[in-house]
């Protein structure tokens, strides 16, 4: 895959989860501070009240931390590309192996799931494979174990579950005869599997996207059908609405 240029009209999209890091923590570190001064000139033991208020601003200072860990900015999104923004690295597709995005749902019963997160079909899964660095393919296979074993076990009420989608084989062979191993391979596997059950090939959790999972849905075949009309149009209502 070419390497990506830089390019002044991308949208750049923060995760709402990600919003307000600084904040948050701030006003935990200002109630950690204000209640143990309190404390501190006055008599008598700290009440149950008390207790409870600090145990918030702690938790609010530990929250406040871990959104101010992730990346700014989840994905960037160009005429030529999208991108996917993590703490451990980075995913990137070209617009032509785009081919379509959805919400994954399982239906092999009657009872149909829909997972959290939106789906995106590939046209080549060898070019994205190549770009992709072994640390957050790593990093991915964890955090998003809990959707893909959703799906699986909306497969397998019966008890009859394929042993190779319980776990991911360290080698990998593609449809164009590419060879891959390691982290690389097990990614590619689980690819492979979740297409199967899904119909899609990668996934993007609700958490990172900037907005429900049906509106980026559309969003994203939207930037399919024209991507500069859709990127002009998205920078003319971010301009207006900053998170």
């Amino acid at each position: 895959m070419a390497k990506l240029k830089s390019d002044p009209g991308v949208l750049k999209l923060r995760a709402q989860g990600a919003c307000h890091g600084i904040e948050i923590l701030l006003v935990g570190a200002f109630g950690v501070i204000f209640i143990m001064l309190f404390n501190l000139l006055r008599p008598g033991e700290i009440s149950i009240v008390e207790i409870f208020l600090i145990s918030m601003s702690i938790a609010a200072v530990f929250v406040g931390f871990l959104k101010t860990q992730e990346p700014f900015y989840s994905l960037i999104i160009a005429e030529q590309y999208l991108r996917y923004e993590h703490k451990y690295g980075y995913w990137a597709l070209t617009h032509a192996n785009f081919n379509h995005a959805g919400i994954p749902k399982t239906d092999q019963t009657l009872e149909k799931l829909e997972l959290n997160a939106v789906g995106i079909k590939l046209n080549d899964t060898d070019e994205f494979l190549l770009q992709l660095s072994p640390r957050i393919a790593g990093k991915l296979l964890i955090e998003q174990r809990h959707l893909f074993m959703q799906a699986v076990q909306k497969h397998c009420k019966n008890g009859n579950c394929p042993s190779e989608w319980l776990s991911e084989d360290n080698f990998y062979t593609s449809t164009n005869g590419r060879n891959f191993n390691g982290l690389i391979a097990m990614f590619a596997n689980r690819m492979r599997h979740l297409q199967q059950l899904t119909g899609y090939d990668l996934l993007l959790p609700a958490s990172v996207l900037d907005r429900n999972i049906w509106d980026f849905c559309q969003s994203l075949n939207t930037w399919k059908r024209n991507p500069r009309v859709f990127i002009e149009s998205q920078l003319k209502a971010k301009s207006q609405n900053r998170c």
